[in-house]
């Protein structure tokens, strides 16, 4: 091993060689979560001084849709021509977006503007990916991708308030159009960090079937909208839930790996891995803060509470992971397994002489083992991609996230709906999708075989 290879596995993710471009993968993943946490605190204003309630869920779905299009084609651009070239498209696109919804004067501009918003966030995220397998060593990838979860958590515990303050006492408009001024110098500066190294370049070759991707990737984010704007209407939305539920059954397996939806060992479960422990909490804190609301009392700021110590949790749990203490295998299955003991927990609230209090530290061991799994895949995913793949891989497991969290968030609501809004089985529902991803770990990560590249256990 050469001088420079242990300087560059020693070195921290912010020290002198990495901080510039530490500092601009942060700032553009931050600003990327706090637009996704901030709007839906301001969209009831939006939607009501642009006359567009019938228009307020497609403002979800659009982001969400465009989002996933954008992941797939991030993804394979990168790994043919390197992430810089998506990740300026990106950026150019999600600073379009939000000016253009900042400045709508109807709903169906605003709607338009967060569409190509989504676009740009998929293309920013996935590439930024690539940039962490091109430029940082392997041994310092989970300490990466523990501040990339740290970037997201931050902003789930402060951007509500920071865009309530903004909606308050200056104008909603600010939310999108304040964002877009900073992710430039942001863009700036991962540009900077980015320097002389041998990023740019693509390492693939030609993009076969892209252009058929790009059509399935179509299909699945129109089903993904379907799913979540039929979701939203009830019963009355029944016939469009179906048919999106139709529809992602036909497009998502031509985004995701082969064998994925069977669980085939190694790579390809990740996506359904990931996807079912991330759609678990997410569906789960759907319906968490309107069983302590209305159940047992909470105001909305303790209800919210709740989900701040979650996110705590969130941070705490990459965290650990990041100082590299814990093995892949005790992360990704322990992790799915404080997840559904986490929801669990708080599903014991609705028994009223149990303090309403136990759901604070069940919702922090949630938190602690998304935080510990979610990096982790992440990581493995890089490891276990072939050179020149890691693009297309990492879109696939953020498609399977994004569409997995939909269904189940939709399929949580269908049932809570369907019993006569019982939080018991709803709840009990997302906690079963985290025990299927602890019983799906070992297909992912399992004790390496002499002489493959199968993935390891720590």
């Amino acid at each position: 091993m050469t001088t420079t290879t242990v300087e560059r596995s020693t070195a921290g993710v912010v020290s002198a060689q990495y901080r510039a471009l530490s500092v601009g993968l942060v700032a553009l993943v931050m600003l990327v979560a706090f637009e996704a946490m901030a709007v839906a605190t301001a969209m009831p204003v939006v939607a009501r001084e642009l006359d567009g309630m019938h228009l307020y869920n497609l403002a979800f779905s659009a982001t969400l849709a465009a989002s996933v299009i954008g992941t797939v084609l991030g993804g394979r651009w990168s790994d043919v021509r390197g992430p810089l070239q998506p990740i300026a498209a990106g950026v150019a696109g999600f600073v379009s977006g939000l000016l253009l919804a900042g400045l709508a004067p109807t709903m169906e501009l605003f709607v338009a503007g967060r569409f190509v918003q989504g676009l740009g966030g998929g293309l920013i995220q996935v590439s930024l990916y690539v940039v962490v397998a091109r430029v940082y060593p392997p041994a310092m990838h989970p300490k990466v991708f523990a501040l990339f979860s740290a970037a997201w958590v931050v902003p789930s515990m402060v951007g509500p308030a920071i865009a309530g303050f903004v909606v308050e006492n200056a104008d909603w408009r600010w939310v999108f159009i304040g964002v877009a001024l900073i992710v430039i110098p942001s863009a700036l500066l991962l540009w900077r960090g980015t320097a002389g190294r041998e990023v740019a370049s693509g390492i693939a070759g030609p993009a076969p079937g892209l252009g058929r991707k790009l059509v399935w990737a179509t299909l699945t984010a129109v089903a993904a909208a379907l799913i979540q704007y039929g979701s939203a209407l009830k019963l009355a939305g029944l016939p469009l839930l179906l048919a999106g539920v139709v529809l992602v059954a036909v497009a998502l397996p031509r985004l995701l790996l082969p064998g994925s939806l069977r669980a085939a060992p190694g790579l390809p479960t990740a996506p359904v891995l990931r996807g079912l422990a991330f759609g678990s909490l997410t569906a789960s804190q759907v319906l968490i803060p309107l069983m302590l609301i209305n159940e047992r009392g909470l105001t909305a700021t303790g209800a919210g509470i709740v989900l701040t110590v979650g996110a705590l949790g969130w941070s705490t749990g990459s965290w650990i992971k990041g100082r590299g203490t814990i093995s892949h295998m005790t992360a990704i299955r322990g992790g799915a397994a404080l997840i559904a003991i986490g929801i669990a927990l708080v599903t014991l609230v609705l028994i009223d002489s149990l303090p309403v209090a136990v759901a604070y530290p069940a919702m922090a061991v949630a938190g602690l083992g998304i935080g510990a799994l979610h990096p982790t895949v992440s990581v493995l995913v890089l490891e276990m991609s072939k050179e020149g793949e890691e693009g297309q891989n990492s879109a696939a497991v953020g498609v399977g996230e994004s569409v997995f969290t939909v269904v189940a968030v939709a399929l949580s609501g269908a049932l809570f709906t369907a019993t006569g809004e019982s939080y018991a089985i709803g709840l009990s529902f997302t906690a079963a999708l985290a025990v299927l991803a602890f019983l799906l770990a070992p297909r992912f990560v399992h004790r390496r075989a002499a002489g493959t590249m199968e993935g390891a256990a720590s």
